[in-house]
C-alpha cells in the first residue's frame, strides 16, 4: 500500500515534533529535577552546547520552558518548567519505568523517583473518570479528524 501524501492527524506526532527532537526529554528531565542552569545541562545531558542551545530555545518559544536570569554580569539564565513543561513530567516517569522494565536489568535502575508519601513511585495510567488502570484492551479509538477512520483515510 503506498504512503499517503498527508499522515493521519494525530497529537502524538505533533508532540513528537516537538519534544521528539534528540536530547528535549532529557532537556526536560533535568529541568524538572532543578538542573536548570546551561553548564549543568550540557554535563549532565552531554549534548553538544549548540544543539541543547537550539532545544532549550525552541522549548522555551513553545512554552515548554522559562527562561529565567540568574546573573547580571554575565548575564547568564536557568530554565524552568512553565505548566505545560510540568504537564509533561507524568509523561517523563512513565517513559522511565517502562525503560526500567524493559531496557534494564534488574536492580539496573539509575535513579528512583520517590512520591510525597515516601515510598517509591510506579506510575500507572488512570481513567480520570471511573479511576481504574488503563489496559489496551479497554481501549476505543474514535477518530475526529474528517475523512479519517482507525484503520486509515476514508474514502471521499
Amino acid at each position: 500500500m503506498a504512503a499517503t501524501k498527508d499522515p493521519r492527524p494525530c497529537s502524538i506526532a505533533d508532540a513528537l515534533a516537538l519534544v521528539g527532537e534528540k536530547y528535549s526529554l532529557l532537556v526536560l528531565r533535568e529541568v524538572c529535577l532543578g538542573n536548570g542552569r546551561f553548564d549543568q545541562l550540557v554535563r549532565n545531558i552531554g549534548a553538544p552546547r549548540d544543539i541543547l542551545a537550539t532545544r532549550l530555545r525552541r522549548l522555551v518559544d513553545a512554552g515548554i520552558l522559562a527562561k529565567h536570569t540568574y546573573s547580571e554580569r554575565p548575564q547568564r539564565f536557568e530554565y524552568r518548567p512553565t505548566q505545560a513543561g510540568l504537564e509533561l513530567e507524568p509523561v517523563l516517569m512513565t517513559l522511565m519505568a517502562w525503560g526500567d522494565r524493559h531496557l534494564r536489568g534488574d536492580g539496573d535502575r539509575p535513579m528512583v523517583i520517590e512520591h510525597v508519601c515516601g515510598n517509591e513511585l510506579v506510575p500507572v495510567v488512570t481513567c480520570r473518570a471511573c479511576g481504574d488502570a488503563v489496559h489496551h484492551e479497554d481501549l476505543k479509538a474514535h477518530p475526529q479528524a474528517p475523512g479519517w477512520s482507525v484503520a486509515g483515510p476514508t474514502a471521499a
